[in-house]
């Protein structure tokens, strides 16, 4: 099942109408980080409703001095209860410019999920269901990467369209033995669908360069699962395209 999204957007449309003090989500909700930031900022607790209906609070923990939140500001490590306008949180209590490698990554990851859904859109005009289940599934996994990203925590084993890391690169890369086609040259030809998944690629790619920027200290990268996970996901793309293209769907929709 797809966890859900939980955005600023959402949140300040509810803030706008009840100004609320605590908001409760599904235990495996995935928040922004502009959700999270506004969360923080507003002073509101998330409460999140465990699967066994047991409602528990969670929250990141703030330190606070004399009843106001204090912060760290990471470039100079200088404690302060304001948090500027320039800047922003990276994790927990610690801010960071908004112009932040990282913040910058997270942006390209929102850019990503919007024009996933996007394509999503396409794919249902023109009847594609088992594209947009595809395109749902590659949605899920971002979702996990923000969150490991977020959380600081290990991503896990690459998994997407029933295939592992070494399977998607194969399936990539041997695209004549495994459909039947040579290696396709984006055109307008194509069609609507496809030349918007090859937007669609081109961005998780963009995505991936602005890991690499985030994340490359010291001649290593600290997040190669992430970089790995956003290379694996761009041929993903790629094969749908394939299989669009060799009327692997047009097969499936006949079943």
């Amino acid at each position: 099942m797809t966890k859900k999204l939980l955005t600023d957007v959402e949140l300040r449309a509810r803030w706008s109408q009840q100004q609320p003090d605590k908001y409760w989500v599904d235990a495996d909700v995935i928040l922004t980080p502009a959700a999270a930031d506004f969360i923080r900022e507003h002073d509101i607790t998330l409460c999140r409703k465990e699967e066994n209906n047991a409602n528990t609070m969670t929250r990141t923990q703030i330190p606070m001095r004399d009843g106001q939140p204090v912060y760290q500001d990471t470039q100079t490590g200088r404690e302060t209860v304001c948090k500027a306008e320039g800047m922003t949180h990276l994790r927990g209590n610690l801010l960071v410019p908004k112009t932040h490698p990282q913040i910058a990554f997270r942006g390209q990851l929102d850019t990503l999920m919007a024009m996933i859904l996007q394509v999503q859109i396409t794919a249902q005009e023109q009847g594609q269901k088992q594209i947009i289940s595809d395109l749902e599934e590659l949605l899920e996994f971002t979702h996990k990467i923000l969150a490991a990203e977020v959380k600081d925590e290990p991503l896990k084993e690459v998994k997407m369209l029933g295939m592992d890391s070494q399977q998607i690169r194969y399936n990539s890369q041997q695209v004549k033995k495994v459909f039947g086609i040579d290696h396709p040259i984006p055109n307008y030809k194509m069609g609507k669908l496809c030349v918007e998944l090859n937007r669609l690629r081109t961005q998780i790619r963009e995505t991936e360069l602005a890991a690499a920027q985030a994340f490359y200290c010291g001649g290593s990268y600290s997040r190669p699962d992430i970089i790995e996970a956003l290379n694996r996901m761009s041929s993903c793309v790629y094969i749908l395209i394939c299989r669009k293209l060799s009327g692997y769907y047009d097969r499936r929709n006949r079943l």
